[in-house]
Parts: structure tokens; C-alpha cells; sequence
């Protein structure tokens, strides 16, 4: 797990696909938290959600207060977060996706808006590439409002198609969810100063774009702050 930023009091890793932010009911033993928490020799403190399949960007706080301002930062909307999905079919150039969601799993509906724009479209598959940018945290946001759009992405087992992902699991080597939290911008919880961080896309989803003649690192609006890189390995 690449370490993307850290300081005394944030730090930013590049989660990836299949490792859980932090334990669930199976009480996993590997989890995001923990590898961080072993590597830095401290608590940390988790301040949002990526799902279990998603890779990409996610930021922990190293203190209680630094916890409760980025936690309040997330709510208020304050962070610019954007995805990678890959998803099927010929989206439009850009569009904003207005559809109320639960907010929560099992929860009732509620506003939701999350904004794209298309990256590039694959002259190899009836596919496309395209960046995400929900304005709001709700559950599974970004897959269920492309699958809402007409393009849910490959390799959801949720939102998707089984037989699409079997197609590409066999034709482009594609073994996961993609989607990916390419980027994430917050004011610092201390000094407020923008930090804003870009996380590489890994092979698992990035050898599969390039089978796709798709691009795996297009130009991002948030370029990496005060990075200090490393890996943080499982057990």
C-alpha cells in the first residue's frame, strides 16, 4: 500500500482493490487502518470511505482533533474528489447526474449529484473512461449513478453485468472493479492549507486500459503536495 502523504497529522495512502478501509464483520486482520496504523506506529483515525473494490486515494487522520475538522470537511462538502470509472458504452463529452440514492446501505433516499466528464472512448470495446466527481458521500454513489446514466462500470458485481464482466475478465485480463479514486483535494485540518494529492493508477485495473487503448494516467487537476512516498506492506 503506497504512502502518498504524510505529516503529523494527515496522512494519504493508495489503497488497493479488494483491502477493506477497516475491519468488518469477517474482522479482517489486513485492513487499510491497520497496515497504516503498524507503518507510521500510531493510531489512526479513518475520516472517509472507499469501498472494498475500489483502489485510489484515502485519507486517515493522525490525531483526534485533526479527525473531527476532516470529518467535518467531508460533510460540508469541502473535498474534491474525483474517479476513474471504466464503463460501458459511448457516454456524452460531460454531464451532471442529479438522482437521489441511499445514503447509507438499507437507508432512505436522498439528494445526490455527481458531475463527469469523459476522458476517452476505446477504439478496441464499446467502452470509455471517464472521471467522476460526486459532489456528495452517498453510498455507492459514483456506480449507481453511472449505472443510472445507462453505463454502469465493468467489473461491478453490484450495479453491472455479469456476462460483460466475465468478457472482459477473459478478453482484457480485467479482475476487478473499475473504478478508481484517482485524486482528492482538502484544506489541511491545521495549517488549512490546500492539500491536494493524486494517486497512480495500479496495474490490476491499468494493464487492462492499455488493452483498451484507453489512457491509465490522464492529466489530473490535483497535482501531489509535500508527498513523502513509500509502501506499506500486509502482513
Amino acid at each position: 500500500m503506497e504512502l502518498l502523504f504524510v505529516d503529523d497529522h494527515v496522512a494519504v495512502v493508495n489503497k488497493p482493490s479488494g483491502l477493506l478501509v477497516h475491519r468488518g464483520w469477517g474482522n479482517d486482520d489486513d485492513v487499510a487502518m491497520f497496515r497504516l496504523r503498524d507503518a507510521l506506529g500510531a493510531h489512526v483515525y479513518p475520516v472517509h470511505r472507499l469501498d472494498r473494490a475500489t483502489s485510489g486515494a484515502l485519507v486517515f487522520a493522525r490525531t483526534r482533533d485533526a479527525a473531527a475538522i476532516l470529518s467535518q470537511s467531508f460533510e460540508s462538502r469541502q473535498v474534491d474528489k474525483r474517479y476513474l470509472a471504466l464503463v460501458r458504452g459511448a457516454p456524452a463529452e460531460s454531464g451532471v447526474i442529479d438522482h437521489p440514492i441511499p445514503k447509507s446501505e438499507g437507508g432512505a433516499r436522498v439528494p445526490a449529484v455527481t458531475r463527469f466528464v469523459l476522458v476517452a472512448r476505446s477504439s478496441v470495446d464499446r467502452c470509455a473512461l471517464v472521471l467522476a466527481s460526486p459532489e456528495s458521500g452517498r453510498f455507492h454513489q459514483v456506480r449507481r449513478h453511472l449505472r443510472h446514466l445507462g453505463h454502469p462500470l465493468i467489473g461491478d458485481v453490484n450495479y453491472g453485468s455479469g456476462e460483460l464482466n466475465r468478457r472482459y475478465r477473459s478478453l482484457y485480463d480485467l479482475r476487478r472493479l473499475a473504478l478508481h479514486a484517482q485524486a482528492i483535494a482538502f484544506d489541511h485540518p491545521i495549517t488549512r492549507a490546500r492539500v491536494a494529492v493524486t494517486a497512480p493508477m495500479p496495474d490490476d485495473l491499468g494493464l487492462a486500459l492499455e488493452r483498451l487503448a484507453l489512457p491509465r494516467a490522464p492529466e489530473s487537476p490535483a497535482a501531489s503536495t509535500a508527498t513523502q512516498p513509500g509502501h506499506l506492506a500486509g502482513p
